[in-house]
């Protein structure tokens, strides 16, 4: 039995090169594949969670279940956001697209 502590610093670093990733780089593919790793972070914590106690339930697999629905969404959603502003301004820079900006 592989004890939770294990897990839980795993999904700590995964969230921690995530949210780095967000904040740091300009490359809007590597921002939002950061994301995912910000999210399986979270999965690896609910069904860490849900197999531990002396009555083990299911619940955290079916939140893992609605969590990789939503990212694969937010995978879609992004990569079509992105192929648009390809399109219209020919890069994928962050800093480039200030289009809501004030």
């Amino acid at each position: 039995m592989v004890p939770i502590t294990l897990f839980l610093a795993l999904a700590a670093i995964l969230f921690c090169i995530g949210l780095y990733g967000v904040l740091t780089r300009r490359h809007l593919v590597i921002v939002l594949a950061s994301i995912e790793i910000m999210l399986n972070s979270v999965n690896i914590n609910l069904v860490a969670f849900s197999a531990i106690g002396p009555f083990a339930n299911i619940s955290g697999q079916v939140f893992s279940l609605f969590i990789i629905t939503v990212a694969a969404a937010e995978a879609a959603v992004g990569l079509a956001i992105l192929i648009a502003l390809y399109r219209n301004r020919n890069s994928i820079d962050v800093i480039k697209h200030d289009l809501l900006r004030w």
